[in-house]
């Protein structure tokens, strides 16, 4: 899988960001494509996310996959296995970090990643916040939930 660019980001965030149609577009399609995704994103693990941070974190999923999809691969359909396994191995990565500020304890995860911009999308839209919109209760599950969909995503091409 060749490397999704800053600028593929960037442009998708604009179009779902501004366009409630591109929104529901994206949603539909990713409930259809990756039902497994859709229902992780919506399941009650994420019951201690406020309603912004739930909309917020569907928006970043969106972004996360119609920018995959700009790169002209096509995302094989994720399996729970394949999303739990990914889950699992950042979580235990996460709880082996020190560190206290959040942007530190996410640098374990940028060692060698191979899709570095996505990761620093997703790391930039939990910590550039000035609406206060993340909770610090939220932000961490949000990226490793966010990461372990890209890692099933990449993985499987």
């Amino acid at each position: 899988m060749e490397l999704i660019s800053e600028n593929v980001i960037e442009a998708i965030a604009e179009e779902i960001g501004n366009s409630e149609e591109s929104f529901k577009e994206a949603t539909v399609e990713l409930s259809e494509e990756q039902p497994t995704v859709s229902g992780f994103i919506f399941s009650e693990n994420f019951d201690l996310l406020t309603q912004a941070e739930k909309e917020y974190f569907l928006f970043l999923v969106l972004v996360i996959f119609k920018s995959i999809k700009k790169s002209g691969v096509a995302i094989a359909t994720t399996t729970e296995q394949q999303l739990g396994r990914h889950e699992e191995l950042n979580w235990e990565l996460l709880n082996e970090v020190t560190a206290k500020k959040f942007r530190e304890r996410m640098d374990v995860f940028f060692k060698n990643y191979f899709q570095e911009d996505l990761l620093s999308f997703v790391e930039d839209s939990l910590t550039e916040d000035e609406e206060e919109l993340i909770t610090k209760v939220g932000r961490e599950p949000m990226f490793v939930a966010l990461k372990s969909i890209i890692d099933s995503w990449c993985d499987n091409n």
